[in-house]
């Protein structure tokens, strides 16, 4: 994916990149690869791969709920900054916690937060389960890019949300995944939107999932790490 294809598929979707914007994507993208050669953030270094698996990805929760309106935005286990630091780049207005449990990561998104000057934006080195426990309905919007299960995603999730807020899920393919009803129902969420789709260029899957809270989450939940594990909901 070129710049321009880029600029393309963004428009495609309803989002029409500033200069600004770009120029923050550039410098973002030259500072990923700097720091990759020290530490690993990510397998995927070619800046066409990025600006697709990365960049573009993470602007795809912009098909499922427009940021326009909202003020609070927690990326969970954000590891280099996606979706987290991508949507803050494009939605200055919401105020954006990235929670991510490796330090090395949290020192590399300060870094990027400091060249580009992003404001309204902090980082948590923290584990998912202790972090909620004690900032329990707090965000408008959670969000996660991650390969654990949705159950257990949910269980991250729920008691950060505030009633009526949502949490975004967004994952490759779900085919071998249908079994979160029960822990939505625990936690007092409810499905509201799912929708699958290609990745252009590559035509990998993707699928995104919008989750409202309808109630407050039990004190129960989060439970501690290896039961959220080990026997997810």
């Amino acid at each position: 994916m070129t710049i321009n294809d880029f600029i393309i598929e963004l428009n495609k979707i309803g989002i029409n990149p500033t200069e600004k914007q770009l120029e923050d994507l550039n410098k973002y993208y030259e500072l990923l690869i700097e720091y990759n050669r020290v530490m690993n953030l990510t397998g995927i270094t070619e800046k066409n791969q990025v600006y697709l698996k990365h960049f573009y990805d993470s602007l795809t929760i912009f098909k499922i709920i427009d940021l326009s309106n909202y003020e609070s935005f927690c990326d969970m286990g954000t590891g280099a900054g996606f979706p987290g630091l991508v949507i803050k780049i494009f939605y200055p207005n919401l105020h954006v916690t990235l929670i991510d449990s490796l330090n090395k990561r949290i020192n590399f998104l300060n870094e990027v937060i400091k060249k580009l000057k992003l404001d309204n934006i902090e980082t948590i080195h923290a584990r998912l389960e202790d972090y909620g426990k004690n900032n329990r309905e707090k965000y408008d919007i959670v969000t996660s890019r991650a390969v654990a299960q949705t159950n257990i995603l949910l269980e991250y999730a729920a008691p950060m949300l505030k009633v009526n807020g949502s949490f975004i899920c967004m994952k490759g393919s779900m085919d071998n995944e249908n079994d979160y009803q029960n822990a939505a129902n625990k936690l007092s969420m409810k499905e509201e939107k799912k929708i699958e789709f290609l990745l252009p260029y590559e035509n990998s899957k993707r699928t995104i999932i919008l989750f409202k809270k309808i109630g407050a989450t039990n004190k129960l939940f989060p439970r501690k790490n290896s039961d959220i594990i080990n026997k997810p909901l």
